[in-house]
């Protein structure tokens, strides 16, 4: 089993954040939907911790990303994802 990690600060959380929306962001090209909305989580859950000066050390695009245009297609209005199993 891994150790447990220290929670990341400053600069590696900036760096983790960003690491973790480019991730959703491959797996949204890929048309990867369910392993998108969860990296997004993920990095949305990080972006929200980070003070204002840390976003703005996160690339505009990537931030536009996160906040908007994903939030159209994975945003609580939208119909949340089925299971794959059949119903019989």
């Amino acid at each position: 089993m891994a150790k447990p990690e220290k929670p990341l600060t400053g600069e590696a959380l900036v760096k983790e954040v960003c690491r973790r929306i480019r991730i959703a962001r491959s797996y949204w090209d890929a048309h990867n939907n369910a392993a998108c909305r969860g990296e997004r989580e993920r990095a949305l859950a990080l972006y929200n911790t980070l003070t204002k000066e840390q976003k703005d050390k996160i690339p505009q695009q990537l931030r536009v990303w996160l906040r908007y245009r994903s939030e159209k297609y994975f945003g609580a209005h939208r119909t949340p994802p089925k299971s794959k199993r059949k119903a019989k």
